[in-house]
């Protein structure tokens, strides 16, 4: 072999490696991940989801690329980012915060398979049912509704004395089945009801403000994804109007509020990975059936307690998963 024929094979080998390396990186699976609220907040949550992934076979810079679209509570920019991820042609799209960026996405596109974390997927339209959800929608359920007049018993408990307790809720997301449960609850204990609706910064400021001037003794904050990006807010209005509040997720007792009780929000996450990486060796979503929390979290944060004066009656804390000291 002549030098000449020599160069010629090691071009056409490179050429060739080439070609192999672009094919693999097009081959790279890509999941694009469509969020309702800001990505600060949810970091402890995306963690836990690229937790699922990891134990699917699938990690993030190896062997998948995730493609991240954050509304930052905008949600009228959801349409936009998932047709976006739509035309990036993802191979699948996982939602957070809810309902409304997984509607978002399953209007963009019936074909791609779409895995959710959401309340009351079958109310909202996703799916047709739990077992057998249809479509190219599955994910996981946190019935966030059916743990609101539990919530409400727990507060009852920690401030006996309080005749008026508020709800506070996102008008843009809260159905007024939600609310008529609560009130239901409320009524069954011969409690007053008030609600206080925020979907802004400031009228989260201006709801904890009427809480003082109304005489309001305690707050059950509802589930919403604006009030989980805003956790530390939420924290420290309660602590600066000195009322008792109860959270759903855990996250709101760590961050310093009094009493959480619902689903473990990054169990539902660190599940929605498994099933994003079941899908991408082949499983559809038609098949994978919506799952619900089978347990729920009390956790109790004594050190806030003392901070309002409260002493938490010990069939509570006899309860509780976790009691923050």
């Amino acid at each position: 072999m002549n030098r000449r024929e020599f160069l010629l094979l090691a071009l056409c080998g490179a050429m060739t490696a080439s070609h192999a390396l672009r094919a693999q990186q097009k081959a790279l699976p890509v999941v694009g991940y469509l969020g309702g609220a800001s990505p600060g907040p949810f970091a402890p949550f995306v963690a836990t989801f690229r937790q699922g992934l990891s134990e699917a076979g699938y990690d993030e810079g190896q062997n998948l690329a995730i493609e991240y679209r954050w509304a930052e509570g905008h949600y009228d920019r959801l349409p936009e980012m998932a047709a976006d991820l739509v035309g990036r042609n993802v191979d699948v799209i996982a939602t957070s915060g809810g309902p409304v960026p997984a509607r978002a996405a399953k209007n963009a596109t019936s074909t791609i398979p779409i895995v959710f974390v959401a309340s009351d997927p079958v109310e909202q339209g996703l799916v047709t049912s739990l077992a057998r959800p249809g479509g190219n929608l599955t994910g996981f359920a946190i019935m966030a509704r059916e743990v609101w007049p539990k919530r409400l018993e727990l507060l009852s408990e920690l401030v006996p004395q309080a005749g008026l307790v508020g709800l506070l809720v996102n008008p843009g997301t809260t159905t007024n089945r939600q609310i008529q449960e609560v009130q239901d609850a409320a009524s069954a204990k011969r409690l007053q009801l008030r609600i206080l609706k925020a979907g802004t910064d400031t009228e989260l400021e201006n709801a904890f403000g009427s809480v003082v001037e109304q005489k309001v003794g305690g707050i059950v904050v509802g589930t919403d994804p604006f009030f989980n990006s805003r956790r530390e807010q939420l924290v420290a209005l309660a602590a600066r109007h000195a009322v008792p509040a109860i959270y759903e997720w855990r996250e709101f007792a760590a961050a310093g509020g009094l009493i959480s009780y619902g689903s473990s929000l990054s169990g539902s996450y660190r599940q929605a990975g498994a099933y994003v990486g079941r899908i991408l060796k082949g499983a559809k979503p038609a098949d994978l059936p919506v799952q619900q929390p089978t347990t729920f979290e009390l956790v109790v944060n004594l050190k806030t307690a003392k901070a309002l004066g409260l002493t938490i009656p010990p069939w509570i804390l006899a309860r509780a998963d976790e009691v923050i000291e």
